[in-house]
């Protein structure tokens, strides 16, 4: 399904905006943290994000060497097709499948869903 993201944004880009649409606002250091990744890259995503107006920066509440990242209404915007884009490809691949290979997954599910969770 990856392969199937949108041609505007880089993987890492879109997992980035993803993760602080899901969390709600974040510093860039607990942003890096959730993606796995070492600030300097993060801070290049930020930035990248932040110029298509994706992201935005506001001071923190208590730190002044500290900013809080939030997604726009246009991030917002660019999620909700990515998701809908992902989810026709999916309903379009299962609906090549055999009634019996649409089973088996529905029976995999459970397992894949553990493995995703380690």
């Amino acid at each position: 399904m990856r392969a199937q993201a949108g041609q505007s944004l880089s993987v890492t880009q879109l997992a980035a905006l993803g993760a602080v649409s899901r969390h709600g606002a974040l510093t860039p250091g607990e942003l890096a943290e959730h993606e796995k990744v070492q600030p300097p890259s993060m801070t290049r995503v930020i930035a990248a994000l932040e110029e298509r107006g994706l992201l935005t920066r506001s001071p923190h509440p208590t730190d002044r060497r500290q900013v809080i990242l939030s997604v726009t209404e246009e991030g917002e915007k660019l999620l909700k097709e990515e998701r809908r884009r992902k989810e026709a490809w999916l309903a379009q691949r299962l609906a090549e499948l055999t009634p019996e290979e649409r089973e088996i997954l529905r029976q995999a599910a459970p397992i894949l869903e553990r493995l995703s969770k380690v």
